[in-house]
C-alpha cells in the first residue's frame, strides 16, 4: 500500500467526511440560517457519489488524461528529448536561477490569469526539466505545488480564482490590490528561500550517504585484501589498487522514463517546430484564461469571437461552422483546452512523421501514466459532492464566528482555512461560508480585508490539505508520499502563517 500512499490519504479523508455527516447536523444559509438536522451519508452514497462527481467534474479528469496522452506522443518524438537536453545544457551552472524563474512564472500566471488548472499542460515538461537539472521529485513538487498556491494566495487579476468573492460581498475586485501584491511577493521570497534551503540540505545528506557507502565498501575490500594477502602474497599489488579505486565517489544518474523521455540517438532532430507549437499553446492558454471582461472590463475578445464565427463567405458562416461552439478568450475552461491539445498533437505527429500506430501507442501509454492523478481528481471532487449534499460545515463556521462579536481577523482566517479544506474548488469554498459571514459582519468597510483573508487562507491551506487538487494530483504523479511532502513543507507553512497574520493585523490597525 506504500506506493498508493496518496490514494490512501484521499480515501481516509473521504471516509472522515462521511463520518462527519453522522456526527454534525446539516445547515445552510439562504437569507437566514436554516438547521436541517442530521443528513447522514449512507453506504450506497459512498459508491454513487463518485458517479455524480464524474457527471459534474469529469471533464477535468478527462483533461488530465489528455495531457498525459499528449506527453505520451511527445515521448515518441526525438526532438522533445533533444529540446530538453539543449535547455538543460544552457541552464548549466545557473540551475537555481532557472528554478527560481520557473516558480515566479507559475505564481504570476496563477495570480494574474487564474491558471492553477490550465498550467497542468506544462507540468510534466517542468518536472522533466527539473529532474534533468539534477534535482529530486520534492523540488519538482515544491516548484509546481508551491508556486501555484502562492499564486492563489496572492491572486491579483485571476478572476477565475476569486471572482466570486466580490459578487458575494459586493466590494470591488481590485480592492486592496497593493496588499495582494505584497502577499504574492513575500510568498515567493519564502518559497524560493525554502526550496534552496531544501536543495542544500539534500546535497549535504547525499554527500554524507555517499561517504558512508564508500567507507563500508573500503572496509569490506580491506577485509578481503587481508585474507587474500594471507593466502597469496603475490596479489598484494592488485589489492592495494582495488582499495585505492574505492576512494573515488561515483554518482550514477538514473532517469525515470515515467518523467523523462528516453535519450535519443546522436541523429540531429529539428527542434524549432516543436518549440513553436509549445509556445503557441502557451500563448493560447494565457489569452484564453485572462478574464478580460471580469477583471479588466474589456469586451474586445467577445467582439472578436463574434466577428470570426459570424464571418460569411457567400452567405455561409465558414469559421462558425468549422469551429462549432467556441467560447471567447477569457471564458475558457480546461474542457476547451482538450481540443487545442488534440489538434496540436496530430500536427506534431505529421511534422515529425510519427506513424499512426505509434501515436495511438504513445497516447495510450501517456493516459495510463496520468490515470492515477485523474482518479485522485474524481475522488477529491467526490468529497466536494459530500460536503455539498450534506452541508455540515456551516455548523462549524457558525460556532467559530460566534466566539467574537462582529468582524475578527483570527476567526475569519480560521473559517477561511476550514472552508478551503472542506471544499476542493475555491468558488465552493468561498460560497460555503462568506454569505453567512456577511450576515454577521455588516460593516462593508471590512469586506476588502475579508476578501484578502479568504484568498490567502485558501492558498495556504491547499499547500498541505489532502483535499488539494494540485497537491494530491502532483504527489500521485510523482509517486511522492504525503508524509514526505509534509516533512518538506511544514517550515514554509509556518513562515507563511506568521507573515499572513502580521499582514492582517497591520491591515486592521491602519
Amino acid at each position: 500500500m506504500k506506493k498508493h500512499n496518496t490514494f490512501k490519504v484521499v480515501l481516509i479523508t473521504l471516509l472522515v467526511m462521511m463520518l462527519l455527516t453522522w456526527i454534525l447536523p446539516a445547515a445552510y444559509y439562504s437569507g437566514t440560517y436554516v438547521d436541517q438536522g442530521r443528513v447522514q451519508m449512507g453506504l450506497f452514497d459512498l459508491f454513487s457519489y463518485p458517479m455524480t462527481s464524474i457527471s459534474y467534474f469529469g471533464y477535468i479528469a478527462a483533461f488530465v488524461l489528455v495531457v498525459g496522452g499528449f506527453y505520451g506522443v511527445l515521448n515518441k518524438i526525438g526532438a522533445y528529448r533533444t529540446m530538453l537536453d539543449k535547455l538543460v545544457a544552457k541552464f548549466k551552472g545557473k540551475e537555481v536561477v532557472v528554478l527560481s524563474i520557473i516558480m515566479v512564472l507559475i505564481a504570476l500566471l496563477t495570480s494574474i490569469c487564474g491558471l492553477q488548472l490550465g498550467l497542468i499542460i506544462f507540468f510534466p515538461m517542468i518536472v522533466s526539466l527539473i529532474l534533468l537539472m539534477g534535482y529530486d521529485k520534492i523540488v519538482a513538487a515544491l516548484a509546481i505545488v508551491g508556486s501555484t498556491m502562492i499564486g492563489m494566495l496572492g491572486t491579483t487579476f485571476g478572476y477565475n480564482n476569486t471572482g466570486i468573492i466580490p459578487s458575494i460581498l459586493g466590494n470591488n475586485f481590485t480592492d486592496d490590490m497593493l496588499t495582494k501584491c505584497i502577499l504574492l511577493f513575500l510568498g515567493m521570497v519564502l518559497l524560493i528561500f525554502n526550496t534552496i534551503w531544501y536543495i542544500r540540505k539534500s546535497m549535504k545528506n547525499d554527500k554524507k550517504a555517499n561517504v558512508k557507502k564508500v567507507t563500508v565498501k573500503e572496509e569490506k575490500k580491506t577485509t578481503k585484501s587481508t585474507k587474500a594477502k594471507t593466502t597469496n602474497k603475490k596479489s598484494s599489488k592488485n589489492t592495494k589498487a582495488a582499495v585505492k579505486e574505492e576512494n573515488v565517489i561515483v554518482v550514477s544518474e538514473e532517469e525515470d522514463s515515467d518523467y523523462v523521455p528516453i535519450a535519443v540517438s546522436a541523429n540531429k532532430h529539428v527542434v524549432w517546430p516543436l518549440a513553436l507549437i509549445l509556445f503557441l499553446i502557451f500563448v493560447i492558454l494565457v489569452l484564453a484564461f485572462i478574464s478580460w471582461s471580469g477583471a479588466f472590463g474589456l469586451t474586445a475578445m467577445n467582439d472578436a469571437t463574434t466577428a470570426v464565427t459570424g464571418f460569411e463567405v457567400f452567405g455561409f458562416a465558414l469559421f462558425g461552422k468549422l469551429l462549432g461552439t467556441v467560447n471567447a478568450f477569457g471564458s475558457w475552461s480546461v474542457m476547451d483546452l482538450i481540443t487545442v491539445l488534440m489538434v496540436f498533437m496530430f500536427v506534431l505527429a505529421l511534422i515529425y512523421k510519427v506513424k499512426f500506430d505509434e501515436v495511438i501507442d504513445g497516447f495510450a501509454k501517456g493516459v495510463k501514466r496520468a490515470l492515477a492523478p485523474a482518479v485522485i481528481f474524481v475522488l477529491l471532487y467526490t468529497i466536494l459532492v459530500i460536503t455539498t449534499y450534506h452541508p455540515f460545515q456551516l455548523v462549524i463556521y457558525k460556532a467559530i464566528l460566534g466566539i467574537t462579536d462582529g468582524f475578527n481577523v483570527f476567526t475569519t482566517f480560521i473559517v477561511g482555512i476550514l472552508s478551503a479544506f472542506f471544499n476542493v474548488d475555491p468558488a465552493y469554498a468561498f460560497q460555503s461560508s462568506l454569505p453567512y459571514l456577511a450576515s454577521i459582519v455588516t460593516n462593508a468597510d471590512n469586506y476588502p480585508i475579508v476578501a484578502v483573508i479568504y484568498q490567502a487562507a485558501y492558498g495556504l491551506t491547499m499547500l498541505v490539505a489532502p483535499t488539494s487538487l494540485i497537491l494530491m494530483g502532483t504527489l500521485s504523479y510523482l509517486k511522492v508520499s504525503y508524509g514526505k511532502w509534509f516533512k518538506a513543507i511544514w517550515k514554509l507553512l509556518l513562515e507563511l502563517l506568521v507573515v499572513l497574520l502580521i499582514v492582517f493585523t497591520v491591515l486592521i490597525l491602519i
